[in-house]
């Protein structure tokens, strides 16, 4: 971290400090407004509320039985007003 207060950064940064790049290069991070760009949320636009970072892509499967599909790594509050979560190739800065 740079030591200085996150609203003082000029750069876009994550909560944990890091950046991601989109799908056009340019970086998501918390608070960034995005538009997502597949799925079927396609079009639909928000803010960025948290970043679960890079985690393994792994189901959660116990005895046969499936509990959970893979994690994605943002939390976008929709204008729309819902929660929905996204992978990165997901979404593009606005």
């Amino acid at each position: 971290m740079t030591g200085q207060p996150a609203e003082e950064r000029s750069d876009d940064r994550t909560q944990s400090g890091e950046t991601s790049p989109g799908r056009n290069g340019d970086a998501l991070a918390v608070d960034r407004r995005v538009r997502v760009i597949a799925g079927p949320a396609a079009d639909s636009r928000g803010r960025i509320v948290e970043d679960f970072g890079e985690l393994p892509q792994q189901p959660v499967d116990i005895g046969g039985r499936h509990f959970a599909d893979p994690a994605r790594r943002w939390a976008v509050l929709l204008d729309d007003g819902a929660l929905a979560f996204f992978d990165t190739d997901q979404l593009e800065p606005e």
